[in-house]
């Protein structure tokens, strides 16, 4: 019997790196390195060395437009003296980033932001059936419920658990 492995990250501090870019859920290059335990240079020369592994539905380069808004997201700077656009990662760049970084850290964390990107996915495929659900009961019920169905609309509008939107980034 394999025993699963312990969390080596909580999974909130995972959470709170995943971010929405272009309309896709995102991790940035250096919270990648960050929470892989390897400093961001090496990161992206291991990623250059094995480009042709991420097309632009992988893994795409900020636009200076995109960098400042991020930045400007944050009250303290924790960027530092970056010189170049920072990588961002989708799903399936991140477990591209499996078959090119082979440390167990690595591994064991990939499989944590793994999970991570599918808890967002079901969350979000869980609140579309709920919302259609509480539709299809206000459709069949007379109007004395309609208090019921505006309140449970409500809690469904700002879920728990969300990846921060960052503004003008939406295409």
């Amino acid at each position: 019997m394999t025993q699963e492995p312990k969390e080596l990250i909580p999974q909130e501090r995972i959470e709170g790196k995943i971010f929405v870019i272009r309309g896709k859920k995102i991790i940035l290059n250096k919270d990648i390195a960050e929470l892989y335990d390897v400093e961001t240079k090496i990161l992206n020369q291991a990623v250059k060395r094995n480009i042709e592994r991420f097309p632009e539905d992988f893994m795409f380069q900020l636009t200076k437009e995109e960098f400042n808004n991020l930045r400007s997201q944050f009250v303290t700077s924790r960027w530092g003296g970056d010189r170049y656009l920072p990588y961002a990662f989708t799903e399936q760049g991140v477990a591209m980033l499996s078959s090119i970084l082979n440390s167990r850290q690595a591994i064991a964390v990939n499989i944590q932001i793994m999970r991570t990107f599918i808890k967002f996915r079901e969350m979000a495929i869980t609140h579309k059936d709920l919302s259609q659900r509480i539709d299809d009961m206000e459709r069949k019920s007379d109007h004395q419920f309609k208090i019921v169905f505006d309140t449970l609309r409500g809690l469904l509008e700002t879920p728990k658990v969300t990846p921060k939107e960052i503004e003008g980034f939406k295409k």
